[in-house]
């Protein structure tokens, strides 16, 4: 990839009124709030432990934390959304207050969970649905005037791994991302970030198909998010455990940067960081 293929995309994000610098690859570290994330090690049982991970996160390099409190995989729980505020709200008042600095991504789908979050402190809002869950997300996303980041996905959490059928898996999600974008862009949503959604409805076959065809997203030129870390489309796929697949997680990621993933949304900043270097290098000569 030449390192001039993407100059044409967005390369800031107003955040609370300073401008946020993502022209070079970041790391998006996730933070859950979840007793039952699929991956065990990115969960945090309690504020001092949520602490603990943001501040070793910004340590290795994050740019970005992603803070969730419900879980999106296959059979997990329902959780309200009175819940799901108890869980998140505590944590971006403490987070903020001990590391000002920090850039914080709530992952919710919920208009209300994304106003009082945004209030208590968070910066970004992170939604799996894209507005499909909650009819008030879009215009709530533009009146707090936020960066958002919209996934694609069909169906819910519950219903998602039954509707994998596409007539053309990438044209389909391309078609869906623009008319969400006209939606955004009429209300006066500018900060927007695509993400296409791995293991969101899609068999484990179709999730290699999108990240071999991944580059056809940069015709919007928007920053593109991309989240494989330690998920089923590998440690399924390699007969492993989600323990073990970050091996798998950094040619994953490798790859994407080189098809024009500018943020790695990721349990394990320090090898993604390492992965955004060697790839830098080599384009470098």
């Amino acid at each position: 990839m030449a390192k001039d293929t993407f100059l044409n995309r967005k390369t800031t994000l107003n955040v609370k009124g300073k401008l946020t610098d993502i022209s070079a690859p970041c790391v998006m570290g996730i933070l859950n709030l979840t007793p039952d994330s699929f991956y065990n090690n990115s969960r945090a049982g309690s504020l001092d432990d949520a602490l603990q991970k943001a501040e070793a996160f910004l340590k290795d390099g994050a740019k970005f934390i992603d803070i969730g409190a419900y879980s999106s995989r296959p059979g997990a729980a329902e959780v309200s959304p009175d819940e799901e505020l108890k869980r998140i709200v505590p944590v971006v008042e403490a987070i903020t207050k001990k590391l000002p600095e920090v850039i914080i991504s709530i992952d919710t789908f919920r208009a209300r969970v994304a106003k009082e979050s945004i209030e208590a402190g968070a910066h970004i809002i992170n939604d799996i649905a894209s507005g499909d869950m909650d009819e008030a997300m879009f215009e709530t996303v533009a009146s707090l005037q936020v960066p958002y980041i919209m996934m694609h996905m069909k169906g819910t959490p519950q219903t998602m791994q039954q509707q994998t059928e596409y007539k053309d898996l990438t044209l389909d999600i391309t078609d869906y991302f623009s008319h969400k974008l006209a939606e955004l862009q009429k209300l006066g949503v500018k900060d927007i970030i695509l993400d296409p959604g791995f293991g969101f409805a899609k068999t484990l076959d179709q999730n290699y198909q999108l990240l071999n065809q991944l580059q056809d997203f940069n015709i919007f030129e928007l920053p593109l998010l991309v989240g494989f870390s330690r998920k089923s489309m590998i440690y399924k796929f390699l007969g492993l455990t989600p323990q073990e697949a970050l091996n798998g997680t950094s040619v994953l990621n490798t790859i994407a940067l080189l098809k024009g993933a500018g943020i790695l949304r990721v349990h394990d900043v320090k090898a993604a960081l390492e992965c955004i270097a060697l790839v830098q290098k080599t384009q470098q000569q």
